[in-house]
C-alpha cells in the first residue's frame, strides 16, 4: 500500500483542478493544476509540518453492506442514520442544481513523490490515529512511534519507490481521473469545479477545504477513491472532514453529501469485468486462467474490534464482479488475497504472499492478478504486484502470470463515478444536523482497555529498548 511503502503541511498548495484530459495515464494527458510549478517550488523549499495525531477518530457513518445491491449508497444528513438510494440512470441535473456552485471533492492517500518525501510521508501516515489504533490512554505515544516506524521503514520504502521511478504517480493519476470527471459531468449538464484532497502527502485534504472555502462552494459532493469503506482509507479523511465542520462555521453549514462506498455500482462492477475479460484473451487457455484478486489489507482488529465493514464490503464486491463474468460466460475459478501487511500483527487473511505459493503448489500454472482495492496505479500495484508477487508466484511453479490494470480513467469508470456525484446532490445537506454515530466515544471504553491493555502496554514499554528496535528492524526486512 502506498501507505506502509512510504507528511507535511505546506496551505499554500492548492488542491483544485482545472483542465482537460485527454488520454489518462499517457505522455501528453493535460493535468493543469493552478499554480502548479508554483507549488513544485514551494515544495521544494517547504519545511515539512507534521500531521497533528491528536483527537479521536468520528466516522460519519458505518453501515451495512449492501448484498448485491447495485444503486449508490449515500449517507445524507438530512436522513440520519438511514440510507437513501438513487436511481442510476441519472442522466442529468435539474435547473436548480445548476444554479448552485457544485464542488465535488476527490479523496486519496496520497503518495511520496521524491526519495526524499519517504520518511516524513511515513510519519503522517503512523501519525494517524486511524491508521495505528490506540487506546485513549496511550494516544500520547502516536507521534513518538510514528516517528520511529516511519525511520525504521523509511531505507526499505525507498528501495521500493526507486524501482518505480523514484515516487508515486498517484498525484498525477488522481489529477487526471480529476479532470476527466470533470468532463463527464459538464456532459450530463453540471458544471462542478473538483477538488483533490490527500490524506498524507500534497496536496492535503485541508488544503483542499481552504480552496472550497476560497470558492465559495454552495454544494459538495465528497466522492472518497476507494471503492470500498474502511476505517484507515475513507474514514480518515472524513474524520478530518467532521473536525473542519466543528471548528469553521462555513463548512458547518454548508450542504454536503459523501458517498462513502461504491463498490455496488453497476458501473464499477462491469469495469472490472471488462477489464478481466480482456486480459484473460492475453492466456493461451483462457478458461485455465485462476482469477486472482489482491485487495489491501487492514489489521484484523480494525475488523473484529473497531466493526470496519471492509472485509464484508471486499467480498460482497468480489461476488458481484465474478457474478457479472458469468452472466457473460466466463466461469474461471478465482480466489480473495490480502497484501501489504506490516509488522508482527495479525492482519486480514489469506496472505498474498502466502496464497501464491499454495496456488503454485497444488498446481496452477496459469494466474491473473487483479488489484481490486486500487483504482490508481501505484506503490503496491507497480512494485508489490507486478515484481514482488510475480517473482515469487514463477518461483512457486505459476508459468503463466498477467495482471489487470489500474481502472484509471477507463471511461466506463469515469462516467460511472459522475452518474454517482448527480445521484448524491439531492442528498445534501449540514453535517451538524446529523446525529454522528459509531464513532469512538460510543464504544464501551471498559470492554476495549481491558483488551488492549496488556498487549499495549507491554508492547510499548518494550518498543522503547533498543532490543526491540533491533527486532523490529529485522521483522520490516
Amino acid at each position: 500500500m502506498e501507505c506502509v511503502r512510504s507528511g507535511a503541511l505546506d496551505l499554500r498548495c492548492q488542491g483544485k483542478v482545472f483542465g482537460s484530459v485527454t488520454s489518462c495515464g499517457k505522455a501528453g494527458c493535460s493535468t493543469n493544476l493552478a499554480g502548479s510549478a508554483k507549488q513544485k517550488d514551494l515544495h521544494a523549499k517547504a519545511k515539512h509540518l507534521q500531521l497533528s495525531a491528536s483527537g479521536t477518530s468520528s466516522l460519519v457513518h458505518r453501515g451495512p453492506v449492501l448484498k448485491h445491491q447495485r444503486s449508490l449508497a449515500v449517507r445524507s444528513a438530512a436522513a440520519a442514520d438511514a440510507y437513501t438510494t438513487f436511481d442510476e440512470n441519472v442522466k442529468g441535473v435539474t435547473a436548480h442544481a445548476a444554479e448552485e456552485k457544485v464542488g465535488v471533492l476527490l479523496f486519496n492517500l496520497g503518495g511520496p513523490e521524491t526519495l526524499n518525501d519517504v520518511q516524513p510521508f511515513l510519519f503522517n501516515l503512523f501519525a494517524d490515529p486511524d491508521i495505528i489504533r490506540l487506546p485513549r490512554l496511550f494516544r500520547f505515544l502516536q507521534r513518538p512511534l510514528a516517528k520511529l516506524i516511519s525511520t525504521l521503514r523509511a531505507p526499505k520504502s525507498k528501495e521500493a519507490y526507486a524501482s518505480i521511478g523514484g515516487g508515486s504517480p498517484l498525484r498525477r493519476i488522481t489529477d487526471e481521473q480529476a479532470n476527466a470527471l470533470k468532463i463527464a459531468l459538464k456532459e450530463k449538464n453540471l458544471e462542478a469545479d473538483i477538488y483533490v484532497g490527500m490524506r498524507y502527502w500534497y496536496p492535503f485534504t485541508e488544503e483542499a477545504f481552504d480552496q472550497i472555502k476560497k470558492d465559495k462552494i454552495t454544494k459538495l459532493v465528497v466522492l472518497p477513491l476507494y471503492p470500498q469503506y474502511s476505517i484507515s482509507t475513507s474514514g480518515s479523511s472524513i474524520r478530518v472532514l467532521q473536525n473542519i465542520v466543528k471548528e469553521d462555521a462555513f463548512f458547518a453549514g454548508l450542504p454536503i453529501s459523501i458517498i462513502e462506498s461504491w463498490y455496488q455500482r453497476e458501473g464499477y462492477v462491469k469495469s472490472m469485468a471488462d477489464l478481466i475479460e480482456k486480459e484473460l484473451t492475453v492466456f493461451s487457455n483462457p478458461e485455465e486462467v485462476m482469477i486472482f484478486f489482491s485487495a489491501h489489507g487492514v489489521p484484523l482488529t480494525y475488523v473484529t474490534d473497531a466493526g470496519d465493514p471492509y472485509r464484508d464490503q471486499m467480498e460482497d464486491c468480489i461476488a458481484l464482479i465474478m457474478e457479472e463474468l458469468k452472466s457473460r460466460g466466463t466461469l474461471n475459478n478465482h480466489t480473495l488475497a490480502y497484501q501489504s501487511r506490516v509488522g508482527p500483527i495479525q492482519w486480514l487473511k489469506p496472505y498474498t504472499d502466502e496464497v501464491l505459493v499454495e496456488l503454485g503448489q497444488k498446481g496452477v500454472k496459469s494466474l491473473l492478478a487483479v488489484p481490486v482495492s486500487f483504482v490508481s496505479e501505484h506503490i503496491e500495484t507497480l512494485e508489490e504486484i507486478d515484481m514482488e508477487y510475480r517473482e515469487l508466484a514463477l518461483e512457486s511453479g505459476i508459468e503463466n502470470w498477467g495482471r489487470v490494470p489500474a481502472l484509471g480513467c477507463t471511461s466506463s469508470f469515469i462516467s460511472d463515478l459522475a452518474d454517482a456525484v448527480v445521484e448524491a446532490l439531492p442528498s445534501a445537506s449540514a453535517l451538524t444536523t446529523r446525529k454522528v454515530k459509531g464513532t469512538d466515544s460510543d464504544m464501551d471504553m471498559r470492554h476495549y482497555l481491558t483488551k488492549m491493555f496488556f498487549g499495549s502496554v507491554l508492547a510499548f514499554f518494550l518498543l522503547l529498548s533498543p532490543r526491540l528496535v533491533s527486532a523490529f528492524k529485522n521483522t520490516l526486512q
